[in-house]
């Protein structure tokens, strides 16, 4: 590409490869997206693509495999990591020793895109720095400072990753082994407010959505709400009326009327009107009445129909089962096989369950005849009993056959309990082993803590140092303004002697060197400045004071005012070779014993 000079090139060439080889140095920085070049500056290959970023007959590059960007893949825990030079267009990055822990990190903060590198060399510059790490993706902003670091603002969050690669190598400009062009980087997270602040408002847009997402989720599922009931009017008098001699339109017919009595729209102009219509929802009670009676013959006939197929059933079931005992007797049993045997006999378990089950349904219903029946329709004492002697037959019957099936029931449920057994040992070791997994992780996450509240006590002494600092000046400042009063004082009683004597206040002032008011204050504010500097201050220095009180004081004007009262201020070079800096130094006192 045309800015290909800024752009990483990874050496993806292992260290025992030689340069001389042009494909496999090629590839590599085909690798990167970069046009193939040599070592003198001559492409490699002339059928390299800049807008595919990649050769012809070379296969294209998985964004996972190693050399694309500067993540390396996953490597194994057993094996060490090995870091590759990395050439610039300006410097060379060294990697570190591979037998070396991996350098120490603070906490990530939320939505960081901000980096701290330190270890810079003293000679590096923004486009030395914007060319080693543009390459882990777009840089935004690139704040330097003069000690040696600087913090890097990316586009997104996972170029962070891609630059805390970079953590341990030394970096050198050019071919150059001076102390100021070397060093070592140190990556870092920064905690920015800028990040922090799109971070929040991306997580607020996000529950917006969710919520956004629940309301209409909840709309969806919500039944809709019936519909209105008119007003009361004579028309819709009328229309009610004529749907409730509707049978299909009685329902919402007699809602309406309910609605409308219920708000009191009966009054003696209506009640006609009204007892009309309850007088046609009470025909409806003989309609109703006649549809039930239907209901129920229909209901007795389906019974006794399910009553004919229930006991048909049965008396198959009987059928089945009498063939199951035919085979299990001796003569039949000892010609099957084991397995045919135990089919049998579960086949024969599972019919006479079933066979139960349909016989005490077919009982209830009776039992419900029997219950309904009026007196004459009961049979004679002698047929009652012959019925009551049969059912207790049967109800012994299929007593056994319950207490069998409970017998296998328990039996099934012995198993299960052992089952349960078995896996409850080994929940537990398993459990053991998670919960020693989890004291270790919270002794992990105790020694962190840990560590960072030793951090947060010594930035806490730090500030404190601070403060005492800023006590310190502010008692100085008060110092200062009461010296300017005490001078503002002075030099109006200066003022009220000067106008006593005998010449005029024009020529006094025209003599003097001092042209105005405000001259005379910052000749006051000036001197009390230089006398609580004994050592005396540069022009930089009293003019940065000078223009707290007022910004619109200029060096030029201090300067000249200064340069005009040689009596009371004097200018001196202090310093030696490069150091050496003017002051200028308060002489009043000496002035005015030679005045």
């Amino acid at each position: 590409s045309t800015d290909g000079g800024r752009n990483l090139s990874l050496d993806a060439i292992l260290m025992g490869l030689p340069m001389s080889d042009p494909t496999a140095w090629a590839t590599a920085m085909n690798n990167l997206g970069m046009a193939p070049m040599g070592m003198t500056g001559q492409p490699l290959l002339p059928d390299f693509d800049p807008a595919l970023g990649m050769m012809t007959g070379i296969p294209p590059i998985n964004p996972m495999m190693p050399g694309l960007g500067i993540v390396p893949p996953p490597i194994p825990p057993d094996m060490p990591a090995v870091k590759e030079i990395i050439h610039c267009k300006s410097c060379t990055l060294f990697p570190p020793n591979p037998h070396l822990p991996p350098p120490a990190t603070r906490e990530r903060p939320p939505g960081c895109k901000t980096v701290f590198v330190g270890g810079l060399p003293e000679n590096g510059t923004e486009q030395i720095i914007m060319e080693v790490f543009e390459q882990c993706g777009e840089v935004i902003a690139i704040r330097k400072s003069k000690k040696n670091f600087c913090h890097i603002r990316f586009a997104e969050e996972f170029m962070v990753d891609k630059a805390l690669y970079l953590s341990g190598y030394r970096i050198r400009l050019g071919s150059s082994t001076d102390k100021k062009d070397t060093g070592r980087l140190h990556v870092d997270f920064a905690q920015a407010r800028d990040d922090l602040y799109e971070w929040e408002c991306k997580q607020r847009m996000l529950a917006r959505e969710e919520r956004h997402r629940r309301r209409l989720a909840e709309e969806r599922f919500r039944p809709p709400s019936p519909p209105p009931v008119v007003h009361y009017s004579d028309h819709e008098c009328s229309v009610v009326a004529e749907k409730l001699k509707d049978d299909t339109k009685f329902s919402e017919a007699i809602q309406t009327l309910l609605t409308w009595i219920e708000r009191g729209e009966v009054n003696r102009r209506t009640a006609n009107n009204f007892y009309s219509m309850i007088q046609s929802a009470n025909s409806h009670i003989r309609r109703l009445v006649n549809e039930k009676a239907a209901h129920e013959k229909e209901m007795e006939e389906a019974k006794e129909k399910f009553k004919l197929a229930l006991s048909g059933i049965l008396v198959q079931f009987e059928q089945i089962v009498a063939v199951y005992h035919s085979a299990s007797k001796q003569k039949a049993w000892d010609h099957f096989t084991k397995a045919q045997r135990k089919n049998i006999s579960v086949w024969c378990k599972q019919a006479e369950e079933i066979r139960n089950i349909h016989n005490d349904e077919l009982m209830g219903i009776r039992r419900e005849e029997e219950m309904e029946m009026s007196d004459e329709e009961i049979e004679d004492p002698s047929e009652m009993k012959e019925m009551e002697e049969s059912a207790l037959v049967s109800q012994v019957e299929a007593l056994k056959e319950e207490n069998d099936s409970l017998r296998w029931q328990l039996d099934a449920y012995r198993n299960e309990v052992e089952l349960l057994k078995q896996e409850q040992g080994k929940a537990s070791r398993d459990e053991d082993t998670t919960k020693e997994q989890q004291m270790k992780l919270l002794q992990q996450a105790l020694q962190g803590m840990q560590k960072h509240l030793l951090k947060v006590q010594e930035e806490y002494k730090k500030r404190e140092a601070e403060l005492e600092k800023v006590k310190e000046d502010k008692l100085k400042i008060e110092t200062l303004l009461e010296n300017l009063k005490e001078q503002e004082s002075s030099t109006s009683r200066v003022c009220a002697c000067s106008q006593e004597k005998e010449c005029p206040v024009e020529k006094t002032l025209s003599n003097s060197p001092v042209k105005s008011e405000r001259e005379v204050l910052l000749v006051g504010i000036i001197s009390t400045f230089l006398h609580v500097h004994p050592f005396g201050a540069s022009i930089e220095y009293i003019c940065s004071y000078l223009q707290r009180l007022d910004s619109k004081i200029c060096t030029a004007e201090v300067e000249v005012l200064m340069t005009r009262l040689q009596n009371t201020f004097r200018q001196e070079l202090s310093g030696v070779g490069a150091s050496l800096e003017k002051r200028w130094k308060f002489c009043g006192f000496d002035g005015l014993k030679m005045t």
